[in-house]
């Protein structure tokens, strides 16, 4: 059955006719509200204030105890944006972009948390809020065609659609190493990090991991603490930030013209910084004096743009080598220590894992009271009462500090018990890997949302800009069901396999799939290696856009 597209008709008439759908009794069983959200961050507040805007009920439900998703629970020292903050902020809504004002070029965590609260309160979105609970399983009613949502409060909530708004980023991942629950100091995790300030003034941390929460917090720990032992796997990739306040002039001028600025940022394959666009050139087609001067400038800007010094850095492998060997020659300079400076410096491909952002990490490890630990060759044995053992070495410790990252993309989605048509277990049918359309939807789970889910662009992507470009696609299938008493959507197997099988062969163009990374999944011990986010956010876009004026090609209504 073919839905007619939002665009087609006025939002008022619209409006009118889904509330007088509702008034006849389209839904076909009694319902505690139209539309069940799951997380309020980011996703979770524009889904809620896009459905009231369509005359519906929604409610939301939220294991913290106030907004922000990502940014209410990693709250760790140094904690901030790597995509810059006049982007990293919604463009919906003309008055909340030019009312609020950024302090910094990265914005940091309290920073955001407070953008995220004003967003609740100015739209008045906390009263259909549920603080502090999780949502347990929810259950499809194939007789009437409505989910049955529970929560670890023992609620039951009846609704036509649930949408997940749990973000890619938001169940921590803590390595199972032996003796972990026996350390008789302080642990912390830097994705579930303490409300209160944490002091290290003095005491011995060992800091397990060096992804992002870990470059960002070991610079800040190391400045008190009286010595830090850094446990490394694998080196990171990690460009400065060269972080600073923001120009007023410079804001005055992007505000004048927000949305074409927002625009041309979405336009690039990252749907940010498409105002400092890369250069349509090989790595390895200009001079070795033009790609060095290149190489600075990006490295002198700073940020995750130094991925786009030239068109092919993950493309191919030669360019990306360039790129990677000038990143080394930095990490020699700035390091003291050559032999320290040569462990620091990743041999992977450039950006197959995510490029970080940091203030002062590499010159850190130039203070004598930090020391690195290489636990790639003889791993972390095991962790006693007091401290951590490498080697037959113990290092011992007051505080463990666990920056082990996250199960993303779908670790929240897992913790949910999802039964779908004929009681098919979402967790089984993603046995071997997460399978979806779009990365909106699945097979067998009609009316079941995922807000960038796997098979989206996503973690790949400044997240707000995928996640106003979903929400909105969501609501606008939505209304069109609902203005026309329509039932159920839901992915059709054929279509959701071919777009699985697109999504791997767009990453086989590239080398993303040449390290591990947890972009497949690969830092979760017996979890599937699979690629889950798709390159290249402007093509996606258009593809949803096509799908939704196709009358919905390769869903399946009713």
């Amino acid at each position: 059955m073919t839905a007619l597209g939002v665009s087609s008709i006025g939002r008022d008439s619209q409006l009118a006719s889904i509330v007088a759908n509702c008034e006849r009794g389209v839904m076909n069983a009694q319902i505690d509200t139209d539309v069940v959200i799951v997380g309020a961050g980011f996703a979770g507040l524009y889904m809620l204030h896009s459905i009231r805007g369509l005359g519906l009920n929604a409610r939301v439900i939220e294991a913290g105890d106030d907004v922000g998703g990502t940014w209410y629970w990693n709250r760790y020292p140094g904690a901030r944006c790597d995509v810059p903050s006049m982007e990293y902020s919604f463009g919906w809504d003309d008055d909340l972009q030019n009312e609020w004002e950024w302090t910094e070029r990265y914005a940091t965590q309290p920073e955001i948390l407070s953008y995220a609260g004003h967003v609740a309160d100015r739209f008045d979105l906390r009263r259909d809020i549920t603080f502090e609970t999780r949502v347990t399983a929810s259950a499809f009613d194939e007789n009437h065609d409505t989910w049955t949502v529970s929560t670890d409060r023992g609620e039951e909530i009846r609704c036509r659609f649930v949408v997940m708004a749990t973000g890619c980023l938001s169940s921590a991942n803590t390595p199972d190493i032996e003796g972990r629950d026996d350390f008789a100091g302080r642990s912390f995790h830097t994705g579930q990090w303490p409300h209160e300030d944490v002091d290290f003034t003095g005491r011995r941390v060992v800091v397990i991991g060096t992804g992002s929460s870990a470059i960002q917090s070991i610079p800040i720990i190391a400045a008190k603490a009286g010595h830090v032992t850094v446990m490394q796997r694998t080196p990171n990739y990690a460009i400065p930030a060269h972080n600073k306040p923001l120009d007023p002039a410079e804001v005055a001028e992007i505000k004048a013209d927000y949305r074409s600025w927002r625009a041309k940022a979405r336009d690039s394959t990252s749907a940010f910084g498409g105002y400092r666009p890369r250069p349509d050139v090989s790595a390895k087609a200009v001079s070795d004096d033009e790609r060095l001067a290149t190489f600075e400038e990006r490295w002198e800007y700073g940020g995750l743009g130094f991925g786009g010094s030239f068109n092919d850095l993950m493309l191919d492998q030669e360019s990306n080598t360039l790129a990677a060997d000038f990143f080394r020659s930095k990490v020699a300079e700035i390091v003291d220590d050559p032999e320290l400076a040569e462990k620091l410096s990743p041999q992977t491909i450039l950006g197959c894992k995510r490029i970080c952002v940091d203030t002062d990490y590499f010159a850190t490890y130039n203070r004598p009271n930090v020391s690195l630990v290489d636990v790639a060759e003889t791993p972390i044995e095991r962790i006693t009462p007091t401290g951590v053992v490498v080697d037959g070495v113990e290092f011992e410790a007051d505080d463990i500090v666990f920056a082990t990252g996250f199960d993303a993309m779908t670790g929240a989605i897992d913790k949910v018990d999802f039964t779908g048509r004929g009681g098919l277990s979402l967790r089984e049918k993603w046995s071997a890997g997460p399978l979806t359309y779009l990365g909106l939807g699945v097979e067998s789970f009609p009316n079941l949302f995922l807000i960038t889910g796997p098979g989206s662009p996503s973690v790949l992507t400044n997240m707000i800009a995928s996640i106003e470009q979903h929400v909105e696609w969501i609501r606008d299938v939505i209304a069109s069901m609902t203005e026309q008493g329509m039932s159920t959507i839901e992915a059709e197997g054929e279509s959701e396999a071919n777009w699985v099988e697109h999504v791997n062969a767009v990453a086989g163009l590239t080398l993303f799939n040449d390290c591990n990374s947890w972009y497949l999944g690969a830092n979760v011990p017996g979890k599937p290696r699979v690629f889950m986010p798709l390159v290249g956010f402007p093509d996606y876009k258009k593809k949803c856009d096509d799908v939704a004026a196709a009358g919905y090609e390769g869903w399946v209504l009713a």
